[in-house]
């Protein structure tokens, strides 16, 4: 409690709280029939994981409410939240109690607790939002006068779309690659947009044809304006994903057809799969923006650092030590940010033993069963409890701040159990496995070499019979082969789990979706029967919305842009790619979204795109290239612009100018990157290893790789029922079977909160981060995560609600920021520092794959293999 701890009875702080405490008490006079004592308010904080001041806040409205109409709400919030882990479960059980107990509406003399603290939760869910990471950085409050359309807003945001898509795009090609991401930008849009509001004259303009007048300065640079200029920054750091298929195209030493440096083919391609995504991002909002279930963690950081940046109010908080925690979200932002900007130089620059602590291989590094169990960079790490002190590798799978806990133990879980299946394969030299680095995302031959794909090739770039004979079949490491199993699995354990934990939402979705294309509705005020309309929904319903049939039409154009696109050059694919990339978004958009917004988690299409694709047009590297693009960008675009759009929901900027923001920052991002790859292509040896400025272009040739494994060789004959990987297709079945079996233990066990917990989905994708990354780049962020999200916020609900996030955004904005000095200073001269720190971490089996099995010189996994016939497997 706020006022049980402090510094000490004359501190400013103490004074505060003894003040806020009168008014809260004040509240509670107001409404007698609530009036609890500290130690049931202590209760009501953890039963409804809320903390003093949301309590406070909803206990008028909630002694306002009627018994029958709060027993009809639970009824639906029920339905809603039963399967949601995110949702408190102690409330959960309460309101099953309410529900199912008869004598309640009979009797509720005799259970004036629980119906006063299901009115709470009621009131807490009318007025504000069910979960408290969304109320610890979202304003359940509006004032829809606030400027945000203004001259300022849209030239920061231009200036930063520019910029962001012109560095990315630039340094995409290199190695490592440079990015700005939202948070940098919103941090370098803050002193611009108060140096606006400082020396900008205010003059009123009038804008040509439209009679419109504008001022030149506005006034205050408000979060609102701050947010739209992050918005359009996310929007245009995201890459055109055809430029992968230009790279391959254009150079010499992979397809070299020139006609793809026709500026009219490229920005035709850019500009389909950069919009295609909007279509179907607006027509998904009844289903991932609108519903508050939809979380969103991954947004909520980036609120938390516009709410840092722009709230003056800072209200003491108790906290450990049983003091009163007073320092301000921007104060503490700033302490955080700099103290990461400065230790992060120790972990990736200065001692890099700190980022790959692998202590126990140091005590052998030649041992490989050590190496294999212990280490980080070439073996397994799953045996090594503290692997790293470096923040950017504990929040390389998932930002344990972010996220939330159970997102992380899953993840984490599913990969450890992973990883013990890996060493099974790796040990028993299953598909030869033993011959091979155990945990490397490269293709081998039969020789133990890297994967040549040209010796599969005619001099067309097209897959030869005779060549591949001759050579050799492809060949993955442990590890790789059972990451494509669980891609195999989580594509339908996502649909399976959609099923059967929310189609009451998607069904609810549904209505609503046909419901707003059938008919205008005046106002988002009323929610339909079987939903409760959330606070964030009703102040946004004073806002004029974005019609569906806008994004259809932005669907429609792209669609033409892509035909084009195919069918005026010699592509050798057919259009009806674009339909194909559509019909697999429209598939998986909700499962996937759905996922992402509950859990964090996202899961890409690309595996499935590619394995539909090869198997159609199997022989043809640059139509599977189109198959992939299509089948996973019109997803992966559509799930990032509805993150903004939940954005942009929390925040209350009109949904209109969020619509407009998109659309520029995204054809700004177009015609840019597509202006600087043009300017790429003529520099002298690119993506070659003499090429200056290391533009070794890693991504385009993984690309070009994967396009040649899944497009020219195929996957019928890695899969295939003659494929040595055959086995690996049973990730199907197995997808649904997990998740059928997991939701039947539910069933049985109804009221378990350890079952309520394991979502297997997450469980799965944590899977999926094996190759080339080990265990030790996820074990990190368990007890992080369990700190924060358990024993703090258990605790301490409000110091966590009030820093949590902040943290987050500002470790990750420090190590950034760091990183970037970094490379353009010491590194880009080349500097080194040699000692101990930075060489040991690299020693034995952590610098050279060590395998369990070796080969002869000369010698080949199938000797018997004489290159007339296929091996069998």
């Amino acid at each position: 409690m706020a006022h049980d701890v402090g510094f000490g009875d004359d501190s400013p702080s103490r004074q505060e709280a003894v003040a806020k405490k009168g008014q809260q008490e004040t509240v509670v006079e107001k409404v007698p029939t609530l009036e609890v004592d500290a130690e049931r308010v202590e209760a009501l904080e953890s039963h409804l994981n809320a903390t003093e001041d949301d309590i406070l806040e909803a206990r008028e409205l909630a002694a306002s409410m009627s018994l029958e109409s709060v027993r009809g709400m639970m009824q639906n919030v029920l339905a809603i939240h039963d399967g949601d882990p995110n949702f408190p479960f102690v409330t959960l059980q309460n309101i099953k109690e309410f529900l199912t107990n008869e004598d309640i509406m009979e009797n509720p003399d005799k259970h004036q607790e629980l119906i006063q603290e299901i009115k709470l939760e009621a009131a807490l869910i009318t007025h504000n939002s069910p979960y408290a990471e969304v109320r610890a950085v979202v304003d359940n409050h509006d004032d829809p006068s606030t400027p945000v359309s203004t001259i300022r807003a849209w030239t920061l945001g231009c200036l930063f779309s520019v910029f962001l898509s012109f560095v990315n795009q630039l340094f995409s090609i290199r190695q490592p690659a440079i990015k700005f991401d939202t948070n940098i930008a919103q941090l370098l849009a803050f002193p611009l947009g108060k140096a606006w509001e400082r020396w900008m004259p205010k003059y009123e303009m009038t804008i040509p044809f439209t009679g419109h007048k504008v001022n030149l300065n506005p006034g205050r640079f408000n979060k609102k304006e701050h947010m739209l200029i992050a918005i359009m920054a996310n929007t245009s750091r995201s890459l055109p994903y055809t430029n992968y298929i230009i790279w391959t195209q254009v150079l010499p030493q992979y397809f070299n057809q020139q006609y793809a440096r026709n500026f009219g083919y490229m920005i035709s391609n850019a500009f389909a799969t950069n919009f295609i995504g909007y279509g179907l991002a607006g027509l998904t909002r009844k289903f991932l923006v609108y519903p508050a279930y939809c979380v969103w963690p991954m947004s909520l950081v980036t609120i938390a650092l516009n709410t840092a940046l722009h709230n003056e109010q800072n209200h003491p908080v108790p906290g450990p030590f049983g003091k009163l925690w007073s320092m301000s979200r921007y104060r503490f932002f700033l302490i955080t940010f700099a103290a990461m900007f400065v230790y992060f130089w120790f972990p990736n620059y200065l001692f890099q033993a700190l980022s790959y602590f692998t202590w126990m291989s140091w005590i052998a590094p030649d041992n490989l069963k050590l190496n294999i169990l212990t280490g980080m960079q070439n073996g397994l790490g799953l045996f090594n409890p503290i692997p790293t002190f470096d923040w950017n590798v504990i929040c390389f799978n998932t930002d344990p701040l972010m996220v939330p806990s159970f997102t992380t133990f899953n993840a984490v879980a599913g990969m450890f159990i992973t990883g013990l299946f890996v060493l099974g394969v790796w040990f028993t030299n299953t598909w030869n496995t033993g011959y091979l680095p155990i945990n490397t995302n490269l293709v081998h031959d039969h020789f133990g070499k890297m994967y040549n794909v040209s010796r599969a090739l005619d001099e067309h770039g097209m897959f030869d019979l005779k060549k591949y004979l001759n050579y050799s079949a492809p060949y993955m490491g442990a590890a790789n082969a059972l990451l494509y199993g669980w891609f195999f699995a989580i594509y339908t354990g996502i649909i399976t789990h959609v099923i059967l934990y929310q189609r009451y939402e998607i069904t609810m979705g549904f209505r609503n979706l046909f419901r707003s294309l059938r008919f205008r509705k005046k106002s988002n005020d009323e929610a339909p029967a079987g939903e409760y309309s959330d606070v964030h929904n009703r102040l946004m319903a004073a806002y004029p919305e974005v019609s569906e049939w806008w994004y259809f039409s932005v669907l429609v154009v792209s669609v033409v842009f892509g035909v084009i696109g195919i069918a005026l050059w010699p592509t050798y694919t057919s259009p009806a790619v674009v339909l194909y990339g559509i019909l697999l978004c429209l598939i998986f958009v909700i499962p996937i979204g759905v996922t992402v917004s509950m859990t964090g988690i996202e899961i890409t299409l690309n595996v499935l795109a590619e394995f539909i694709g090869g198997m159609i047009v199997e022989g043809n590297a640059l139509a599977m290239n189109f198959f992939k693009s299509y089948g996973y960008v019109t997803c992966a675009h559509a799930i990032s612009f509805a993150n903004d759009l939940k954005i942009a929901h929390y925040v209350k900027i009109p949904p209109r100018v969020t619509f407009v923001g998109q659309m520029l920052a995204t054809l700004i991002s177009t015609f840019i990157c597509t202006g600087i790859m043009k300017f790429q292509m003529d520099i002298h040896n690119v993506c070659t290893k003499q090429a200056p400025m290391r533009f070794f272009c890693p991504g385009p040739n993984t690309f070009m790789t994967a396009s040649v494994l899944w497009g020219t060789i195929g996957p019928i004959k890695v899969f295939g029922k003659d494929g040595q990987y055959k086995w690996l297709l049973l990730g199907f079945p197995l997808g649904i079977v997990l998740v059928a079996a997991n939701w039947g233990l539910k069933r049985l066990w109804p009221n378990s909160r350890a079952l309520r917990q394991v979502h297997v989905v997450a469980a799965i994708a944590g899977s999926l981060q094996w190759a080339p990354y080990s265990f030790s780049y996820a074990w990190p962020a368990v007890p992080v995560a369990w700190f924060s999200w358990i024993y703090i916020r258990g605790r301490y609900l409000a110091l966590w609600s009030k820093y949590n996030f902040v943290l987050s955004a500002s470790f990750s904005a420090g190590v950034a920021i760091s990183a970037i000095i970094m490379l353009f200073s010491v590194q880009w001269a080349g500097i080194k520092v040699e000692w101990w720190g930075n060489t040991q971490p690299f020693q034995g089996c952590e610098e050279t794959p060590c395998t369990v099995q070796t080969l002869a010189k000369g010698e080949r996994f199938y000797p018997w293999w004489d290159g007339t016939k296929i091996p069998a497997p």
